[in-house]
C-alpha cells in the first residue's frame, strides 16, 4: 500500500513574512516602488493572495523590508563576529566588507524607492557613532597603539572612507574594492611617511 508523503509544515506568519522580505528585496533593488505583487509572488513561489494575508498590502511589505535593512543589530553582530586574532590588515578588510555591503544595499534600496535622508547610522547621532567605535576598538584592541589617532577617530575614519567609497553619488568614478579601501585607510595615498635626515645628521661622501 502506497504511503502518502507527509504534507509540508505550514509556515508561521513570522516565517512567511521573513520569506516575503527575502523575496522582495532584490526586486526592490531592481524595480523600486514599481515592483508588482505578481512579481513578488512569482519570485517567492507562492500565490499572490499570500502576500496580502501576511502583510495586508504591498506597501506594508516594502516598509517591512526597509525596516529590516535599517535595523543596525544584524550589522553589529557581523562586526562582532570578526576574529580579533586575524592580522590587522585582514581585520580592517573584514570590517570594510561588512560596512560596504550594508552601505551599498541601503543606498541602492533608498535610491530605488526614491527616498532621501542622512547616511545610515546618522539617524541616532553620537550614540550610534560611539557604539560603532566601541565595537571597532574591541576588534582592533591589540593594535590600537599602532595608530596615530584614538580609537574613536579610527572608527570615524573607517566609516567615513568606506561610506564615501560605497556610494556612487559621493564616489563619482570607478568602484573601489575592499582591498583598495583597506589600503587607503591604513596607508593613505603615499604609504608610510618618508623619513628625512635632520640637519645635524652628517652625510657621507660617496
Amino acid at each position: 500500500m502506497a504511503v502518502k508523503p507527509a504534507r509540508a509544515k505550514a509556515l508561521s506568519v513570522e516565517d512567511r513574512q521573513a520569506m516575503l522580505i527575502d523575496a522582495v528585496t532584490p526586486l526592490l533593488l531592481e524595480h523600486g516602488q514599481a515592483v508588482t505583487t505578481r512579481q513578488i509572488a512569482d519570485c517567492a513561489g507562492i500565490a499572490e493572495g499570500t502576500i496580502f494575508r501576511a502583510f495586508g498590502s504591498k506597501d506594508e511589505l516594502i516598509q517591512a523590508a526597509v525596516a529590516r535593512h535599517l535595523d543596525p543589530e544584524p550589522f553589529r553582530r557581523q562586526l562582532r563576529a570578526i576574529d580579533p586574532l586575524l592580522p590587522l590588515e585582514d581585520r580592517i578588510r573584514a570590517i570594510v566588507a561588512v560596512m560596504r555591503a550594508r552601505f551599498t544595499t541601503l543606498f541602492t534600496l533608498m535610491s530605488a524607492l526614491g527616498r532621501h535622508g542622512p547616511p545610515p547610522g546618522h539617524e541616532k547621532g553620537h550614540h550610534v557613532a560611539g557604539e560603532f567605535a566601541g565595537i571597532l576598538a574591541g576588534i582592533l584592541a591589540d593594535d590600537l597603539e599602532r595608530f596615530r589617532v584614538p580609537a574613536e577617530r579610527v572608527g570615524q575614519i573607517v566609516r567615513m572612507v568606506t561610506l564615501a567609497a560605497s556610494v556612487p553619488q559621493i564616489r563619482d568614478g570607478p568602484d573601489f574594492d575592499d582591498a583598495e579601501i583597506t589600503a587607503l585607510i591604513l596607508h593613505g595615498i603615499m604609504g608610510a611617511p618618508v623619513q628625512h635626515h635632520s640637519a645635524a645628521t652628517p652625510h657621507h661622501a660617496p
